[in-house]
């Protein structure tokens, strides 16, 4: 079965899907479809992306009777968002088939979903709190209800909803017939379900490859407090038009976007407790592609399908491998390339690994170096790429390093035989008053030339050497030696001299260094 028209569907939808570029059937509905028209009941799993919205819409307008003003048909889904997009999706279809369709979701006005009860729909799509308050307050009626569909079923029951689905399970036929969708199954929620069906359907397409071929997995190792930085890199180097960024907890959420507004990027939030206005016109906003990132959260993002999401960024690792299923499958949809990216730390590299084994997936390490992205162990070719630095630039010329050596090392020389024979060394006089005297007076700072004088000068033990043999330098605060020749090197034109202290005057220096300040300005008087 290669065509929707050797699936039974009528012309009218065929034709609106062409519009849509939606020709061929893809697996899970050439699978699904056939079953569902059967009047089976169904549990049908997956991959993301794949289509499953159509599996279930075409042949519940397929089913539904003209005729009737009764409600026939009754989707049930866990957000306002997938609701909408669903319900968008039914209302394509089914404008041009006279159906008519309502939507009773969370948030919206209640008085104003009453009001468009009275056009009698013949399918509705709902949240499961919403639906269950228009039923108690007898303004809902699902006596003639005869398919029932949950979308995203593990995610409805999650979110605490299972007493309200049961609710709208009972008030149908017993005879209806029970549509779950998801792409993931967990076994407690195969158990709750399987009480509702009679005799169901299992569809599953490719169990073992439960994410898209389409999508590649990548991963970016940091410190956890550079995380706001690696995000903002990788939405540079990637050039990605639009992404979604995914947290877990709504606590953080403001930090967050003013921290990553901060660093310069297009961002804004979806997350659960916003208010319905605000969400509607943030997803409106993105849709139409007014800023670059949607940081959302898992509940908040399940099941959307928005087509130029090239790129996913887990900003935080979700809980397991089946919140990291969903997270992935808003890129790489229906056949598109996509790609899933996360960001996490050196201690949570084994959690990524297990995703990997669980998902069968191939999940890679990656690098970013010199403004380029590289494979994990592969920067070595990076560095040797990237341009040398100059280091003659900042420390002076080779030419000048050797001639600066050299004559350090000789005057050191001339230190030490001055020293072994206990006599003044006139040889390191005159090179050190040589120096002093043709040292520009716009070359480096003093304080520069003290620094480089104290790694190249006499050690200590040698100073003291001298002292001892009655031959003991005068040490300047320019930083030069003057021997004890009796004469001392010229100062530098445009210094002024300086000031020499007696011993009174440093004694006192000492003795009140940790005194208050009146009281040395007062002893400092002279008298």
């Amino acid at each position: 079965m290669n065509s929707f028209s050797s699936l039974q569907i009528d012309e009218v939808y065929i034709n609106k899907l062409k519009e849509k570029d939606i020709l061929v059937p893809s697996p899970i509905q050439a699978e699904s479809i056939p079953v569902i028209l059967s009047g089976k009941d169904v549990v049908a799993q997956s991959q993301t992306g794949s289509g499953k919205t159509l599996a279930y819409v075409l042949p519940l307008l397929q089913q539904v009777d003209k005729s009737s003003r009764e409600v026939q048909g009754i989707v049930i889904v866990p957000t306002r968002e997938l609701g909408f997009q669903i319900l968008e999706t039914l209302q394509l279809l089914a404008d041009e088939a006279g159906i008519r369709v309502q939507g009773l979701i969370g948030g919206a006005a209640l008085t104003r979903q009453i009001d468009k009860l009275k056009l009698r729909p013949q399918l509705i799509v709902g949240t499961p709190g919403r639906v269950m308050e228009l039923l108690k307050l007898r303004k809902l009626s699902v006596h003639h209800v005869r398919t029932v569909v949950v979308d995203e079923v593990d995610q409805v029951f999650d979110l605490g909803s299972m007493r309200e689905v049961e609710v709208i399970f009972k008030g149908t036929q017993r005879n209806r017939q029970m549509l779950f969708f998801s792409a993931t199954m967990p076994e407690p929620i195969q158990a709750v379900i399987s009480r509702w069906m009679n005799e169901p359907v299992y569809v599953q397409i490719s169990p073992e490859q439960r994410t898209s071929e389409t999508l590649q997995h990548l991963y970016f190792v940091c410190e956890d407090r550079d995380k706001i930085d690696t995000l903002r890199r990788i939405v540079r180097l990637y050039k990605m038009p639009a992404a979604i960024v995914f947290i877990n907890e709504i606590d953080n959420v403001a930090e967050i976007v003013e921290k990553l507004k901060f660093a310069g990027l297009s961002i804004e939030a979806l997350y659960g407790d916003a208010g319905k206005q605000e969400r509607a016109k943030v997803m409106q906003a993105f849709r139409a592609g007014k800023f670059q990132l949607l940081l959302a959260t898992d509940i908040a993002a399940r099941g959307l399908d928005i087509p130029h999401v090239t790129h996913v960024i887990n900003f935080e690792l979700p809980i397991d491998a089946d919140h990291y299923v969903h997270r992935v499958g808003r890129t790489g949809r229906m056949g598109k390339k996509g790609t899933a990216i996360s960001i996490l730390t050196h201690k949570q590299r084994f959690i990524i690994e297990k995703f990997a084994k669980k998902l069968g997936c191939k999940i890679e390490e990656q690098e970013m170096a010199y403004g380029k992205i590289y494979q994990s162990g592969s920067r070595s070719a990076a560095k040797s790429a990237a341009p040398a630095k100059d280091k003659g630039a900042r420390t002076g010329s080779a030419d000048q390093q050797q001639a600066g050596s050299a004559v350090t090392s000789s005057s050191n020389q001339a230190v030490v035989r001055s020293t072994a024979l206990g006599k003044p060394n006139p040889a390191k006089s005159s090179s050190v008053s040589g120096k002093a005297s043709s040292r520009p007076s716009s070359s480096k700072p003093a304080s520069q030339a003290s620094n480089k004088f104290a790694k190249t000068g006499p050690s200590r033990s040698e100073v003291r050497s001298e002292t001892r043999s009655g031959t003991a330098p005068e040490i300047h605060k320019s930083g030069t030696l003057a021997a004890a020749t009796g004469t001392k090197p010229e100062a530098p034109k445009g210094t002024k001299p300086v000031k020499t202290k007696s011993d009174r005057e440093l004694k006192r220096e000492r003795k009140n260094k940790g005194a208050p300040r009146w009281l040395k300005e007062k002893q400092n008087k002279p008298t």
